[in-house]
Order: C-alpha cells, then sequence, then structure tokens
C-alpha cells in the first residue's frame, strides 16, 4: 500500500486515489523569465520521480505541470530588456525544455500556459464574488476576502492572527484585510491586459493555478506538488479559491519537496550563492545532478555543495561500473524478488528515495561478486523507475566530468551558455575555465563578431 506524506494533515497516510487505478496530479511550474535554479530543478526532477513510481507501481497517471507566463516579475524584466514579453517568455521556455530534458525529465501530460485559461480565471473570479468571497477594491482591483473563507490557514497550520503577525503581507489601503490577495489586477499603462467584467486587466498569480487545475483535473482530484515555499501563500490561497467557488475539497493530498541550501545557507542571489541549471550542468553531468537530487529524500532539506556533487559523482560511477560487464536492457521486474521487494516497500514509503538507492548499490555489490547478469538486469530495471542508469555503462564512464559522450551538443551548448553568462558578469577567471574543461573534452571554441561563439570538434 501506496503512504505518502500529507502537508495538509500533516503526517503519512495510505493513499486512496478518488478513481480506483487513476491518479490525477498537479505540479506548480516555473515562471519563465529567468533560467532555472537548482531549487526548480529539484522541483522538475522530485515530481519526475514520483510519476514515474506511480506508473512503474500500475496506476494510470495523468500529470499537469503548468507555465507561469504573465506576472510581474515578467512584465519588468521584460521591460528592462527592452523586450516584447512573448519572445522572453518563449525564449526561457525553451531554456527551461532543455535544462528538464538534460536532467532526463520527462514531459508532463499537458504543460498549461495561464494565458491561455484568462476565461476560466475570470469565471472562477464571477462565482467568488457572487458568493460575496471577492470584492472590487478602490484601486479597480478584484481582491479575495480572506476573513469570509473559514478554512484559510488550514494547510500552514496558522490562524488568522498568527498569520497577521508573522507574515509579511503587503498594506495596500484599498484592501479591507492586509490578508486579502488580489484575483484581478486592473490595467496599469504599458502593461498587458484582457478585457474583464471588472474592466481591461490581467490575472492575479494565485487564480491561475486554480483555473488550470480545475479545468484539466477537474474541480477535486488526488496530488497537488511544488515546492515548500508555495506552501503558504500560494497554495492556501489556491484552496480558498477553489473550494470557495466549488463547495468541496479541492484536493485530497498536498506534497512538497524541502528547500534547496548551498554549504548549509540559503541559496539566494545576494549571498552571492545562486546557481543555475546551466552553470551546474557545465561542470557536472546531468545525471549526476539527477542522483544527487534523488538520493535525498524528496521532503529534506537538499544541501548543495562542490563536495556533495563529487561524492553523487563517484557513487553513481560505482554503480555503472557494476554494469560496465553486461550490456543488459531494462526488462519486467518480479517484484517478488527480495531486492525489488525492499525497493517497492521503500518507494511505497513515500517516495523514499535514499533506502531504494541503498537497494541499487547492493545490487551492484552483487553484480561484482558474482558477476551474475541476471542481477545486472534488476539494477538497469529498477534504476529506470528513478530515471537513471539508463546510458550505456562505457558511455557514462568514458565521458569525463562535464561533456559525457562525443555526441552530448546539448550539454556544449550548455557550457557555452556558462560562459556566456561568466564573461558578461565579467568572471573571466570562470569563463577561462568553462573554455578549458571544453578544451580538454577536445571541443574548440571559435567567438565571433557580433558576440557569437561557435564550436567545432578537434
Amino acid at each position: 500500500m501506496l503512504k505518502l506524506y500529507n502537508t495538509l494533515t500533516r503526517d503519512k497516510q495510505e493513499f486512496r486515489p478518488i478513481v480506483p487505478g487513476q491518479i490525477r496530479i498537479y505540479v506548480c511550474g516555473m515562471t519563465v523569465y529567468d533560467y532555472c535554479h537548482l531549487g526548480h530543478a529539484r522541483v522538475l526532477v522530485v515530481f519526475d520521480m514520483v510519476t514515474r513510481w506511480l506508473r512503474a507501481a500500475g496506476f494510470d497517471v495523468t500529470y499537469v505541470r503548468n507555465i507561469t507566463d504573465i506576472d510581474d516579475k515578467i512584465i519588468k524584466r521584460a521591460a528592462e530588456n527592452n523586450e516584447p514579453m512573448d519572445a522572453l517568455t518563449a525564449r526561457f521556455i525553451q531554456a527551461m525544455n532543455e535544462d528538464a530534458a538534460a536532467l532526463g525529465v520527462l514531459k508532463p501530460d499537458f504543460e498549461p500556459r495561464a494565458t491561455e485559461y484568462i476565461p476560466q480565471m475570470q469565471e472562477i473570479i464571477r462565482v467568488l464574488e457572487g458568493k460575496g468571497l471577492a470584492y472590487v477594491a478602490t484601486d479597480g482591483d478584484v481582491n479575495y476576502s480572506v476573513r469570509d473563507f473559514p478554512g484559510y490557514g488550514e494547510l500552514s497550520g496558522k490562524s488568522l492572527e498568527d498569520l497577521r503577525a508573522g507574515e509579511r503581507v503587503e498594506i495596500v489601503q484599498a484592501k479591507r484585510d492586509p490578508l486579502d490577495f488580489v484575483l484581478w489586477k486592473h490595467a496599469k499603462p504599458g502593461e498587458p491586459a484582457w478585457p474583464s467584467p471588472w474592466g481591461q486587466g490581467r490575472p492575479g498569480w494565485h487564480i491561475e493555478c486554480s483555473a488550470m487545475s480545475s479545468a484539466l483535473l477537474g474541480e477535486h482530484f488526488d496530488i497537488h506538488g511544488g515546492g515548500q515555499d508555495l506552501q503558504f501563500p500560494h497554495h492556501e490561497n489556491e484552496i480558498a479559491q477553489s473550494e470557495g467557488a466549488h463547495d468541496h475539497p479541492f484536493v485530497n493530498y498536498w506534497m512538497h519537496n524541502g528547500f534547496v541550501r548551498v554549504d548549509n545557507e540559503k541559496m539566494s542571489k545576494s549571498l552571492g550563492n545562486f546557481f543555475t541549471v546551466r552553470e551546474i550542468l557545465a561542470r557536472y553531468d546531468a545525471e549526476v545532478v539527477r542522483f544527487f537530487v534523488l538520493r535525498a529524500h524528496y521532503r529534506s532539506p537538499l544541501n548543495y555543495s562542490d563536495q556533495h556533487l563529487d561524492d553523487a559523482r563517484q557513487a553513481l560511477t560505482r554503480l555503472y561500473t557494476a554494469l560496465k560487464q553486461h550490456d543488459v536492457a531494462p526488462a519486467p521486474v518480479d517484484w517478488n524478488e527480495p531486492h525489488a521487494a525492499r525497493f517497492r516497500e521503500a518507494m511505497d514509503d513515500d517516495f523514499n528515495t535514499p533506502e531504494a538507492v541503498a537497494v541499487l548499490f547492493d545490487l551492484a555489490n552483487e553484480v561484482n561478486r558474482s558477476a551474475s547478469r541476471d542481477a545486472a538486469v534488476l539494477l538497469k530495471s529498477l534504476a529506470a523507475t528513478l530515471g537513471l542508469l539508463q546510458r550505456k555503462a562505457t558511455e557514462f564512464l568514458q565521458g569525463g566530468t562535464a561533456v559525457a559522450g562525443s555526441g552530448d551538443e546539448l550539454r556544449i551548448s550548455l557550457m557555452i551558455a556558462a560562459r556566456e553568462e561568466a564573461r558578461k558578469a565579467r568572471n573571466f577567471a570562470e569563463a577561462d575555465r568553462i573554455r578549458k574543461e571544453l578544451d580538454d573534452a577536445g571541443i574548440v571554441l571559435e567567438d565571433k563578431p557580433g558576440g557569437k561563439t561557435e564550436w567545432r570538434r578537434k
């Protein structure tokens, strides 16, 4: 029986799908105004692991991961770049997809964009207004009236008084209560806007996910996931909107992955320890990064450091070394086999990947000890449910630290992009390091007029 930790109830529960054999899951995706960072990578990899395992366990899974393509940050960045908003978001959606593919993340079944669901957002706001849960403020915004929703604070476990005292809530004079949040923003000069019953404007952030999830998965579905930072206020506000509009439960199980820290400090740009996925992939094989994320439990803090990545590379090398003597492919798993049973027990216990990875190492030891081809097949097959060990062992072992295999053009492009970012930041030592690493891997860079960089193999 699958058990998972439900943030809403703060305990581990037996999972019971709404429709037997089927699971509908929604995960809050990226706001596309910049390159994905390590925190985004964890969300991508963790919920890719979750959906892979649910499917391996026999469930029919519908997985939705949204894209926020209208937001204050997007508007601000487009203005700073003197770039059309659509061009900005298209560029970073492509970059996100490249990063996800490099990390072995499968495409979700649906990847809705917020701007495609404006009518559905307006309909939910209209219903909330009709029930007295939304009001038009004096500044023209439509706000949600938090005090009129009795269950507010259940997900975060705080009363309204606790939230007012402990959270940094922007106080806007037009709001009835500081905790009230915007559903529809009135249009400002030069900003994108859509017609609505409340005049020209655009949606608030929180209403986007309520609209997209209900449109694609229904008004009541199984699992909602995202990073721990979204628990309050974003997910709390989603519950208020959706249950306020529909008068029944929104989501049965809430899953949140833990924070990412860098050398035991919170990752932030102000501390100078902020890393994009591209910067990390310029130095480490993408499967090493995926393995680093998965060998920690998804709810635990993830501490990034060069040493931890180096340790992950060495550990993954041990697993691939065990497969070197057997060129095998994944096969259907006999879940009664002792190693497979342990693996399944671990994964069914709130996706306990550290214990599941320990089973992989036990199998690797058996392969090394007995040269068992059956053990190698099982190692390959169990690892496949985590999206690991699917390359030929020789490809990984001969690939080096950055460019894994002669055909890995994506990683070369990522390294070149990271070098260009370093040059723009006048971090010439880092730019030279990337160039040397590529040169050592047999890749020659040629900087052309206009800032374009081309590459060729030696």
